[in-house]
């Protein structure tokens, strides 16, 4: 049963017999609903205002005749009150019974129907001179729940990820590795020898180059040379350009070192992906697209939508779409990243023909995509309408903003040991030796899935678009809006199912109540909520909806836990209701949580 559906026929019912009317005449508009606000009894309001000029009454006079309507001649209603313009509706217990029994009869509810459309995520992005950080990290979960949040709305998903594995901040690192990677006895250091993970050992030899490169300027300047021709002409600075024009022609000393330090890094990636849960169905290289864009600048040339200036560099003048000129092909006919972009878009179309296609990237890079989709629209790609760019905010610890040059960058692997850590120390607080019965796998295991939950779940619940700041200490509170907080809820719900089970009680429908308590209305009601929420987050890329929503649920079973009882209750049938209804939240708890790639404990 929908509610909602049968709330809204019955108000445009009212209205038409009692002011002769019909929805779409008259400047009345199609009949929308909201939940009421907390501190107003019922559960849907419905916003008289807009028909006053159509009725010509008041709003309040308005609302108090539907209210008073619907309570005579409508079974969901069972009572009203009106603020102002607002009409606030208290729905009937048994439409809420029904609509229980019908979710808990539904293993697919919450999953939306196939929408027959295809839509391409690309994420992550990494670059192969340092480990993945906490940006890469808000990054990752972004593009992996969306992913989840879209498939759930029926969407055929493609995850891609294109890997920056070479350029001149590549041969930084490489450069510096050939020159400071070997000891006093000619050893190189590996990741076997050093004890790192190879992507934190090539992460190392970058933040050595960028050491080296500005003391190497500061004794230019001190010599007289101005900063921005030392930036230029430092030695180190000359020899990471010769070592990319060797790589570039094939040199085989250098191809072999490149392909040796990304295959460390790869491991290194691999390894933190398995942790946090991501995979990928596609991954690009950079060093296998970089060419491809010059082929599309050739048929902008000849188009006329790109133009040749006089030191034979490509533009394109985007004026018109309020952007500006744009470098597309470099005098020396190089490519730029634009001139990549166009090529590799072009390739993940031919791949995948995807009916959308979604990148989620940094806030930084807001005027690039501006750009690159401006230009496809130009050049007539015919999926060129359906291109989003998933612009997020970027991410700052207490400390301040993180620096991959300097070595300031917190690393994606210690931020989750630490606050696996912490979550550990958290979980063992609270639960005031009750751990003691799990095994060591056992708490090991809940206390990294309660780390990584108490991540996931921090980067997750705010709006993409934020600028925002990290607590590892915050992500981790048991009584707060945090991962480890819901995924306790859940526990807590398979615990008394678990004691029900042992008392012979089931916890499987049809409930035959005939009454509810009005927090069991408010929970029937929010999990009714839960498709919508789906549907909400999916068209505005939003896993923060699903994490507001998921919370509230939680937060609200809590307080039904606290205020009725469950296994001590000796009304049969409420008892199996309230069984029923914990059930029912505890697999949505679980759902909801899965869209967001954070893992529930059946015990804590």
């Amino acid at each position: 049963m929908d509610i909602q559906e049968e709330l809204k026929k019955a108000i445009q019912q009212a209205i038409a017999e009692l002011y002769q009317q019909e929805i779409g005449a008259s400047g009345i508009g199609e009949i929308t609903l909201q939940p009421t606000k907390k501190e107003f009894e019922g559960l849907y309001t419905f916003v008289t205002f807009s028909l006053t000029k159509a009725l010509r009454k008041a709003p309040a006079q308005i609302g108090q005749a539907i209210g008073t309507w619907l309570v005579e001649n409508s079974s969901v209603v069972s009572g009203f009150n009106v603020v102002q313009g607002f009409l606030n509706i208290s729905i009937a217990d048994a439409p809420w019974i029904d609509v229980l029994n019908d979710i808990a009869a539904n293993p697919a509810f919450g999953t939306l129907p196939t929408k027959g459309q295809s839509v391409m995520v690309e994420f992550s992005s990494p670059n192969t001179n340092k480990p993945l950080h906490l940006g890469h990290l808000r990054n990752n979960f972004l593009g992996d729940s969306v992913s989840r949040i879209l498939k759930a709305n029926g969407y055929d998903v493609v995850k891609t990820c294109i890997v920056n594995d070479r350029g001149v901040h590549i041969c930084k690192s490489m450069l510096a590795y050939q020159r400071f990677g070997t000891d006093a006895s000619g050893r190189a250091e590996t990741p076997e020898s050093s004890g790192m993970k190879g992507d934190h050992l090539i992460g190392k030899y970058y933040v050595l180059f960028d050491k080296a490169y500005k003391a190497q300027i500061e004794e230019m300047v001190a010599q007289g040379t101005p900063k921005e021709e030392a930036e230029k002409k430092a030695p180190l600075m000359l020899d990471v350009q010769q070592m990319l024009r060797l790589w570039e022609q094939g040199d085989p000393e250098t191809v072999a070192l490149w392909s040796q330090l990304n295959a460390w890094v790869y491991a290194g990636f691999d390894a933190t992906y398995k942790r946090i849960g991501v995979s990928f169905d596609k991954t690009y290289y950079e060093s296998n697209t970089y060419l491809l864009g010059k082929e599309v600048v050739e048929e902008g040339l000849q188009k006329g939508i790109f133009y040749r200036k006089d030191d034979n560099s490509v533009w394109i003048d985007l004026t018109e779409e309020g952007l500006d000129q744009k470098l597309v092909m470099r005098s020396d006919g190089t490519s730029v990243y634009m001139t990549q972009d166009l090529g590799t878009t072009d390739l993940k179309f031919q791949d995948y023909h995807n009916d959308r296609s979604i990148w989620v990237v940094g806030n930084e890079q807001d005027y690039h995509f501006n750009v690159l989709f401006a230009i496809l629209r130009r050049l007539g790609r015919p999926y060129a309408n359906e291109l989003y760019h998933l612009s997020y905010g970027m991410v700052d610890l207490p400390t301040g903003k993180m620096k991959s040059r300097e070595g300031t960058v917190v690393d994606a692997d210690d931020l989750i040991q630490e606050t696996t850590d912490a979550a550990s120390t958290a979980a063992d607080e609270a639960a005031k030796g009750k751990l003691q019965e799990f095994s060591d796998a056992e708490k090991t295991a809940l206390f990294q899935m309660l780390g990584l939950g108490a991540l996931k779940y921090y980067l997750l619940k705010v709006d993409p678009q934020k600028r925002m700041q990290f607590n590892p200490a915050e992500s981790v509170d048991l009584h707060g809006n945090t991962g480890p907080y819901i995924q306790y809820v859940h526990a807590r719900i398979q615990s008394i199912l678990r004691k029900a089970a042992d008392m012979g009680v089931s916890a499987e429908g049809p409930v035959a109540a005939t009454t509810l308590d009005e927090l069991e209305q408010q929970l029937v009601f929010l999990l009714s909520q839960y498709p919508q929420r789906v549907a909400e987050a999916g068209a505005a890329y939003a896993p923060s909806y699903i994490g507001q929503y998921v919370y509230e649920l939680a937060k609200t079973f809590n307080q039904f836990y606290d205020k009725l009882s469950i296994l001590k209750e000796t009304d049969k049938s409420k008892l199996h209701t309230r069984l029923v209804l914990s059930k029912a939240v505890g697999e949505t708890i679980r759902q909801a949580m899965g869209l967001l790639s954070i893992d529930v404990p059946e015990k804590m």
